[in-house]
């Protein structure tokens, strides 16, 4: 294993970056207006699983919970920063635990939803747009970001990239292992 430093490889490191600014961004979309740390980390590692049709037969239910509680300060350390400089993030310290709050008005939600990678607002669109409409992006994540269901949209654009990717890792799993 290799943990590569900060200053091995600058567009690795600003890929790297980008990713996690991404996941807070997908999860704030996700979550109620007021939310813990730790409902925000384990909301960041259900992405990775949202949508896997793996999770439905077979693995552990409370995986996402078995990653989250014990690495607790390994996730405050990953996403410090990063919550520091969110400007839509109001974060208190309440009896020991960080609580936060973010902006869910539909001008919040359209930011964060610029805001997320091309290929998830694309997905998006996709949901939403009804065939041969062709309207802008811009417009369509607008209508989300006024829809009081703006979270569950962004949940169902996550879940179809997922869905589409665990499929192929477990065909290629099934056809390498026979």
């Amino acid at each position: 294993v290799k943990i590569l430093t900060q200053n091995e490889n600058s567009k690795l490191q600003a890929a790297l970056v980008s990713n996690l600014k991404s996941a807070v961004t997908a999860a704030f979309l996700m979550l109620p207006e007021s939310f813990s740390e730790e409902d925000l980390y384990m909301q960041i590692a259900g992405l990775s699983y949202s949508g896997d049709f793996r999770m439905v037969i077979g693995e552990d239910r409370w995986k996402v919970q078995n990653i989250v509680k014990p690495n607790l300060p390994h996730f405050q350390k990953l996403y410090s920063n990063i919550l520091q400089d969110c400007p839509q993030v109001v974060c208190k310290h309440h009896l020991g635990r960080l609580e936060a709050s973010i902006d869910k008005s539909p001008e919040g939600q359209f930011t964060q939803l610029m805001a997320l990678p091309k290929t998830l607002q694309q997905k998006i669109t996709s949901l939403v747009d009804p065939p041969g409409k062709n309207r802008d992006v811009e417009e369509i994540l607008l209508q989300v970001a006024h829809d009081p269901d703006c979270g569950v949209v962004v949940h169902q654009g996550i879940s179809g990239i997922v869905r589409a990717s665990s499929i192929v890792q477990s065909a290629k799993t099934i056809l390498t292992a026979g």
